[in-house]
């Protein structure tokens, strides 16, 4: 493929690219040679799914491999038990080996339901970092100054605010940058609060005496609530291994506005069309494309044709859960349990909102017993068949 068109597709959804004319040069080099480029993208295995916030840097990686370039994928075991500080207004809780272990052993079966994994190159960087000595890591430390960590942006202003910020934060930025020397990146993908991260790398390759890796930074994706970048730690993610009834409901769910960037970052859609439909429908045609793509069509249109009978012909679901109780349970104890709420907290929250009833009568009280057989509905898409 000629080098305007790979350009042409990288840089579609790419917010910074530093710098382009380096990117036309490594491309040039790479068509040149027949050699492919190598690029790199690092996940912390800090939990176990990943959701449709990480599919936007998945799906630009998959690009590059329909190019006929190396994708290395690099799970990040070893600084995965540090914790990326970026975007954290406090100390990260730091994980065990064991638990960072058993994430990444998920993270590899869920990125197949976006890249090629028989040309994927799957690396660990604890393969390189747990043979380093306490000397050899304390030397990547001379790499950076305290005045360049303090410039970063989540640094300055907990700096700022007197908050804790630990000497083993400062560490992380500085094993990522290696990563790129030990893989001889030429091109590094990460979110727009990577940048300070991925510039790192820039400047240890050189240190190194390697050609610099280009960077490419891809748009944060908004979670449910539309205000913070989708995280579990937020509880506004959409998992891409959850059940296609889950991932249907949370899509339905988001603002009108955000939907048309889900349609920007997480499909091909002609956005000008989609903008020609009525909203409802765009976000009913987002939910059908996002669940074909992790599960398939035929449960798309089920939970498509599921959510018309529900919503709009305010039916109850067939698939409705069912609860048992004694007639002793109160709404919270029976909101809790079945997990229609995640916690008491929610359970009244919910109740205080006016969105919980018991056979289409509103519950207004929280120590609200339910003395017989009934359906209960917690917001606008939870159901529970209760029998007594």
């Amino acid at each position: 493929m000629d080098i305007n068109r790979q350009l042409e597709i990288i840089k579609r959804g790419v917010v910074d690219i530093i710098s382009e004319e380096e990117l036309r040069k490594k491309l040039e080099a790479s068509i040149k040679s027949r050699k492919p480029l190598k690029i790199k993208a690092g996940f912390d295995p800090t939990a176990p799914d990943l959701h449709l916030g990480h599919t936007v840097l998945l799906r630009k990686l998959r690009q590059f491999q329909d190019l006929g370039h190396e994708v290395y994928f690099l799970i990040g075991d070893f600084t995965g038990q540090i914790g990326d500080p970026t975007g954290r207004s406090e100390l990260r809780k730091q994980l065990t080996k064991q638990e960072v272990a058993k994430n990444a052993e998920t993270y590899k079966k869920q990125v197949a339901k976006i890249l090629d994994i028989r040309k994927l190159k799957i690396v660990f960087n604890s393969k390189w970092f747990e043979k380093m000595s306490v000397v050899e890591m304390l030397k990547l430390t001379t790499h950076a100054s305290v005045s360049q960590m303090l410039a970063r942006d989540d640094f300055k202003k907990r700096y700022a605010k007197g908050e804790n910020i630990s000497i083993l934060e400062f560490i992380y930025p500085l094993m990522q940058g290696y990563d790129s020397v030990v893989l001889e990146a030429d091109i590094e993908l990460g979110g727009t609060d990577q940048i300070f991260n991925l510039l790192v790398g820039r400047e240890f390759q050189k240190d190194f005496n390697q050609p610099q890796q280009v960077v490419l930074t891809m748009p944060l994706l908004e979670g449910t609530d539309g205000v913070q970048k989708m995280s579990k730690s937020y509880g506004n993610y959409i998992g891409i291994t959850e059940s296609s009834k889950e991932m249907f409901g949370k899509i339905m769910s988001i603002s009108d506005d955000i939907m048309l960037k889900y349609y920007e970052l997480l499909t091909d859609e002609d956005i000008e069309q989609i903008k020609k439909m009525h909203p409802k429908d765009a976000k009913v045609n987002l939910a059908k494309i996002i669940i074909t793509q992790y599960h398939s069509k035929q449960a798309a249109e089920k939970e498509a044709e599921e959510f018309t009978r529900v919503f709009s012909q305010k039916e109850i679901p067939q698939d409705i859960q069912k609860f048992k109780t004694d007639g002793n349970k109160n709404i919270i104890i029976i909101l809790t349990e079945s997990n229609l709420a995640a916690s008491g907290n929610e359970a009244r929250r919910l109740i205080k909102q006016g969105a919980v009833s018991f056979n289409n009568i509103k519950v207004e009280k929280d120590d609200f017993v339910p003395n017989e057989s009934g359906i209960i509905k917690a917001g606008s898409r939870r159901f529970l068949k209760l029998e007594k």
